[in-house]
């Protein structure tokens, strides 16, 4: 990333990484060729997971959130940011309220989060790294990635060019303290307890390190950038302006891990360049690096600055780049005219085109009992593409703004009668069921409010079953008997988001099946 000269940027756009501990946030220029420049930065320390990882958050982490997110935003608004990307990972993947914390950082802040599973998490963090440091070439062979966050811990195996291994672990340091360390400073037997959780957790990490041997450990995120500051401070090393690239050996960090794991938590405090957030943190991750230099036999780490929020840049501007390849070619013009306007509104494609999977599994088992039609069908599918390109006016109302920009959108091949029916039934993806005060809705025929009814009560549900925006639901099987309909959801990861999204938005679904819906894991 060099700081462009003659170059004029195509788009300022803001990444946050809104983490267990800490939200990060950075404000980047993005310019012709794909590179890209940092602007500004802004991190906040939240410490989300105080009760726990997995667990509710707390109504004073939620507030501590949204309090950072209100912080970022100004800064963000102040910068001239014309997008904001925010990423979520465990502490809110996880939390039963998690749902919850979404919702109000668009309604109080006006911020879209996506909820990322593990392995997304660490296809980013890779990307992040190969990027910003100079990898290992295949000559040389791959580098171990460890990213050490609060709630989950990414391994990564990579080269320069490519990923030969990943995953994402539950291991984050505040999930290892809460669950293994009660004693201050951490006793002998919580150590023991930690090594042999880790050694039973990464059985597969350590198959894929046999096959792809790496002999040096590349640290990114917090922990292992306060680790490295305070080895450098030890060692009487003046750290440079940025931590990237900073070297030491295994045996620097063994001998400050004997320095430093006896401490108490006021000990801590003490030792020149910790982070005042990470002293409660510290004896979990210090466990954790001994463990996997020690099981690795690896001699030499070095650190990336760049992590999460740089890889959410990246593949944005992957996505970005490849968009300017020509529109997929489309002979139906009514699919062709949709797909130009949602294109145009810089429309969530992947969240887009798997809630209009869903809606169509859904619609395909009660095609029947609601007497629909395969015009109907279509028009669904149609309106899922387009039901959130509200978006592309404002995070608030975005509902309402779908509408709007359906019916003036000059959509081809299409009766101004099927036109209403995919705004309105995009209208009510969320929040309002249709109302007969609503002006929209009022003008329709009986029939069509009938249709509109049907088809929104299949969206709002599908809707909420991609609540993370990350296609986290792979299946979903449907079963009904005369007083219940069973969604049975097949998830990648935690379920939480996906069924609290779908359970919040189930009501109209119910009245116009006539049946209660239970949404369970499978």
């Amino acid at each position: 990333m060099n700081e462009p000269f003659a170059k004029r940027p195509i788009k300022r756009i803001t990444a946050i990484d809104l983490g267990t501990n800490s939200f990060h946030a950075v404000i980047v220029d993005i310019f012709p060729d794909g590179s890209f420049y940092t602007v500004d930065k802004l991190k906040e320390m939240v410490l989300l997971a105080e009760k726990g990882l997995g667990e509710r958050l707390s109504d004073a982490a939620l507030d501590r959130g949204i309090e950072a997110l209100r912080k970022i935003k100004t800064l963000s608004d102040h910068q001239q940011s014309e997008l904001i990307l925010a990423y979520a990972t465990s502490a809110i993947r996880e939390a039963e309220n998690g749902g919850i914390f979404i919702q109000r950082a668009i309604d109080e802040v006006g911020i879209k989060i996506n909820a990322i599973p593990g392995r997304v998490e660490a296809e980013l963090i890779g990307l992040a790294v190969q990027h910003g440091i100079q990898m290992p070439t295949e000559n040389e062979g791959p580098g171990l990635i460890m990213d050490i966050g609060g709630g989950s811990v990414e391994f990564i195996i990579a080269d320069k060019q490519k990923f030969f291994y990943l995953t994402s672990k539950k291991l984050g340091v505040a999930r290892m303290t809460a669950r293994f360390i009660d004693q201050d400073p951490v006793h002998d037997s919580e150590v023991k307890a930690m090594r042999k959780h880790y050694q039973e957790s990464l059985t597969d990490v350590a198959q894929a390190f046999a096959m792809h041997r790496a002999s040096v450990l590349i640290g990114s995120s917090g922990t292992m950038e306060n680790i490295a500051l305070m080895i450098a401070y030890r060692q009487k090393r003046s750290p440079s302006l940025s931590l990237n690239e900073l070297e030491f050996t295994a045996k620097e960090f063994f001998d400050f891990y004997a320095f430093a794991i006896g401490k108490n938590r006021k000990q801590r405090a003490q030792i020149k360049g910790i982070d005042e957030k990470r002293i409660e943190l510290l004896p979990a991750g210090l466990v954790l690096v001994k463990f996997v230099l020690e099981t690795f036999a690896i001699n030499e780490v070095k650190i990336s600055s760049q992590a999460l929020r740089e890889g959410i840049i990246l593949r944005y501007i992957k996505k970005e780049m490849d968009e300017l390849r020509e529109l997929e070619v489309v002979e139906d013009p009514r699919r062709r005219s949709v797909l130009e306007l949602v294109h145009k509104c810089e429309w969530h494609e992947d969240h887009s085109r798997h809630v209009a999977k869903l809606s169509l599994s859904i619609f395909d088992a009660f095609k029947g009992e609601l007497e629909l039609t395969e015009t109907d069908r279509e028009l669904l599918e149609l309106a899922a593409f387009m039901h959130d390109i509200g978006y592309h006016i404002s995070h608030r109302g975005h509902h309402k703004h779908a509408l709007y920009i359906i019916r003036n959108a000059d959509l081809l091949g299409f009766k101004e009668s099927e036109i209403e029916i995919m705004a309105n039934v995009a209208r009510y993806h969320r929040r309002s069921t249709p109302k007969a005060r609503h002006e929209h809705y009022r003008k329709l025929t009986k029939e069509n409010k009938a249709r509109v009814k049907k088809l929104s009560a299949i969206l709002r549900v599908a809707d909420g079953l991609d609540r993370s925006h990350y296609q986290n639901v792979r299946r979903l099987n449907i079963s009904k008997n005369d007083r219940k309909t069973f969604f049975t959801v097949n998830t990648e990861s935690d379920p939480h988001l996906e069924i609290w999204g779908a359970s919040r938005k189930k009501a109209l679904f119910e009245e116009v099946t006539g049946r209660e819906l239970v949404i369970e894991p499978g």
